[in-house]
C-alpha cells in the first residue's frame, strides 16, 4: 500500500526538523551566510538525492506507487515531474522570502531570533499546504473543468504579478495584525525567544514575536495560493506534487539567510516568475486539447529562470560599474 511510502517521507521530514530545532539550532544565534549556505546546498542535495529515489519508487511501481491514479507513470516521466515541480517552487518561494524580510524588519526581529520564527513558520506551512494540495487533487480528480479555472487564475496571478508595484506594504494596516490586537493582547517588548509572555498586570499576552509568526504564516498561505496551483499543470500525482512542494518549502528557510540581502539585485528575477507562471497557466489551459511533454515544460522553465537570473545578475554588475565610474 502506498501509505506506507507516505508514511515513511512524512517520517523523515519530522526527523529532519526535530535534528534542525533539537540538535544543531538549540540556542539562539544569528546565522550567518556561510552557515545558511551550507544548510541550503544540503536541502538541494537532498531534494535531488529523493528525486533519484522517485525515478527507481516509479520505475519498479513500488508498493504500487504510480498505478493509484488509473495509468502508469514510469521512473523517467516521475523524475522529471518531481524535479519541474520542484524547481516551479523553489523559483516561486523567492518573492515569499522578500515579503518575510520585509516583516523581519518592520517589527525590527534580532538576527538571533529569525531561524526560530521561520522554523515554525515552515512547520505551519507544511501543515497547511498539505491539506491545499489534498483538496486540490480532489477538484481536479473530480471536476475536470477545474483545470481550467487552476490555468485562468495563474494567468490572472502572472498579469497581477506584471502590473504590481514593488512599494513597501504597511504592516500596522494589516488585517491580520489589527485583528489579532484586538482580540488578545500583545506586548511591546520582546521576551527573549518566546512567542507569549505576561504583562506587569500579571496578563498573559502574546510578544510581537509571534504577531510576526503570524504574518509569515499568511504570507505563505498567499503564495501557496499562487504556486500550488502551477505544480498541478506539472502532474496531477498527489505524492509528487506533495514531496516536490515540501522540499522546496524545507529550504526555504536557508535560503532566506542567503538571499536576504541579496534579493533587491535579481532585478530581472520577477519578469521570469511572470512568463514561468504565464506559461504553466497556457499548459494547463490547452492540457485536454495538446500535451506538452514533462520534458519541454521542465527545459522551458529552467530557461526562462537561467535567462532572469543572468539579466539580473549582467545589470548588477552594469551598475556598479556605472557606481564606481561616479565615484571616481
Amino acid at each position: 500500500m502506498t501509505v506506507w511510502i507516505w508514511i515513511a517521507f512524512i517520517a523523515f521530514v519530522l526527523l529532519m526538523l526535530a535534528l534542525d530545532l533539537g540538535l544543531l539550532h538549540r540556542t539562539d544565534h544569528v546565522i550567518r551566510t556561510r552557515e545558511a549556505l551550507k544548510w541550503t546546498l544540503l536541502w538541494v542535495g537532498l531534494a535531488l538525492a529523493f528525486n533519484v529515489l522517485v525515478y527507481f519508487m516509479y520505475r519498479d511501481h513500488w508498493l504500487g506507487i504510480g498505478r493509484h491514479l488509473g495509468h502508469d507513470l514510469g521512473g523517467h516521466q516521475a523524475a522529471i515531474q518531481f524535479l519541474t515541480g520542484y524547481l516551479i517552487e523553489k523559483s516561486l518561494s523567492l518573492d515569499n522570502i522578500f515579503v518575510i524580510a520585509l516583516i523581519f524588519n518592520y517589527f525590527r526581529v534580532p538576527g538571533q531570533y529569525q531561524h526560530r520564527v521561520l522554523f515554525w513558520g515552515i512547520l505551519g506551512a507544511l501543515i497547511m499546504r498539505g491539506a491545499m494540495i489534498a483538496a486540490g487533487t480532489a477538484l481536479i480528480t473530480r471536476f475536470s473543468w477545474a483545470i481550467y479555472v487552476f490555468g485562468g487564475f495563474l494567468l490572472f496571478t502572472a498579469l497581477r504579478m506584471l502590473m504590481g508595484g514593488d512599494e513597501a506594504p504597511d504592516l500596522e494596516q494589516n488585517r491580520l495584525v489589527r485583528w489579532t490586537r484586538k482580540l488578545y493582547p500583545v506586548s511591546q517588548q520582546l521576551d527573549g525567544h518566546n512567542f507569549f509572555t505576561r504583562l506587569p498586570t500579571g496578563q498573559r499576552a502574546m510578544t510581537p514575536l509571534f504577531l510576526v509568526l503570524l504574518l509569515v504564516e499568511s504570507s505563505d498561505v498567499i503564495f501557496a495560493v499562487d504556486s500550488i496551483p502551477a505544480i498541478f499543470a506539472v502532474t496531477v500525482d498527489p505524492f509528487l506534487v506533495f514531496t516536490s512542494n515540501i522540499f522546496a518549502i524545507l529550504g526555504l528557510r536557508s535560503l532566506y539567510f542567503v538571499l536576504a540581502r541579496l534579493i533587491d539585485r535579481f532585478h530581472f528575477f520577477k519578469l521570469s516568475l511572470v512568463v514561468v507562471l504565464a506559461y504553466v497557466g497556457v499548459k494547463m489551459i490547452v492540457s485536454h486539447h495538446l500535451e506538452i511533454p514533462s520534458w519541454v515544460s521542465l527545459i522551458v522553465i529552467i530557461g526562462v529562470l537561467s535567462l532572469g537570473v543572468l539579466a539580473s545578475l549582467i545589470r548588477s554588475r552594469v551598475h556598479q560599474r556605472r557606481d564606481g565610474d561616479g565615484g571616481a
